[in-house]
């Protein structure tokens, strides 16, 4: 599957945005999110008395000729976050609906880019089966996330996937030290919800984006049909049917969907997590500077 739309165009326009991360991660020295720890930045935050065992290098001297009391100048620190970016690569994502598969790459790459620019570390990695191949290791800088570009545009959707499986098998996730981002369409039988109570419980910032086609969100069947799930292995699945859509099937879709949406943006909403249900019609703009900005993780 061939990636048309990622090109310097493309991630020119994503200059002038940024990833705001929660400011009571740890993360690592060196980068460029603010945290509300002080450390040894440039910038001028508060004062505070001296306590022992402070370093008294630190000790602000024209404030002690003023109100002889020792007091300490504190300044804003910095940190570099993990960003890891986990992609749904099972065949609804992508089988037969390059649309789907295309989107889903671009958000992958454009979060992957914000993620660089902003001097973070970055891993992708693609939920296959029970496992998530992470084929860059920890990508850091623009060089080496370009380099990894070729790779992500000829990526493959087949099978199905074990969310759960994958995220909770990764050898990488950190704790409390960044974000974690979850593209997919959540169609699973695998408990996607246990993978996000794992990623909390590690202190991870988390963000779900669902990605659905035209035709999952409002599809047009009429008369008799012959349905064939993505993910089936073979003609006589069970999942395969034969069907005669009626008006009243087509109104049960779609209040099973509203259900369905509704049911994701409810769970996370009680966990603090970050949700977007987009169409893969929407321009990846829109999203960026719109609904990720809604859920507060883009600036």
């Amino acid at each position: 599957m061939k990636i048309t739309n990622l090109n310097d165009e493309f991630f020119s326009r994503l200059e002038t945005l940024s990833l705001n991360l929660r400011s009571n991660l740890s993360g690592y020295f060196g980068g460029k999110h603010l945290v509300k720890t002080y450390g040894q930045t440039v910038e001028f935050s508060d004062f505070r008395e001296y306590q022992l065992g402070d370093d008294i290098r630190r000790i602000d001297w024209n404030l002690f000729s003023r109100f002889e009391k020792y007091f300490l100048k504190l300044f804003t620190d910095e940190r570099q976050m993990q960003v890891q970016i986990f992609l749904d690569c099972s065949g609804s994502m992508g089988k037969d609906q390059l649309p789907k598969a295309r989107y889903a790459v671009s958000a992958t790459a454009a979060l992957g880019f914000l993620a660089v620019q902003n001097m973070d570390k970055l891993t992708i990695n693609f939920m296959k089966g029970s496992h998530a191949e992470n084929p860059f290791a920890t990508i850091i800088g623009k060089n080496a996330f370009f380099r990894a570009m070729s790779t992500l545009e000829e990526l493959e959707f087949a099978d199905d996937t074990d969310i759960e499986s994958c995220i909770a098998n990764c050898p990488t996730t950190g704790d409390n030290n960044g974000l974690t981002v979850i593209i997919s369409d959540f169609f699973t039988e695998s408990s996607w919800k246990k993978a996000v109570d794992y990623l909390l419980y590690k202190h991870r910032q988390v963000l779900l984006v669902q990605i659905l086609s035209p035709e999952e969100l409002d599809p047009s069947y009429d008369g008799r049909v012959y349905l064939i799930d993505a993910e089936s292995e073979a003609m006589e699945d069970p999942r395969n049917m034969k069907l005669r859509i009626t008006r009243s099937m087509q109104l049960a879709y779609e209040e099973a969907m509203r259900d369905f949406r509704q049911d994701i943006n409810d769970f996370c909403a009680k966990r603090g997590v970050g949700y977007i249900s987009v169409s893969c019609d929407t321009p990846i703009e829109r999203v960026l500077f719109g609904e990720l900005m809604k859920v507060g993780i883009m600036s």
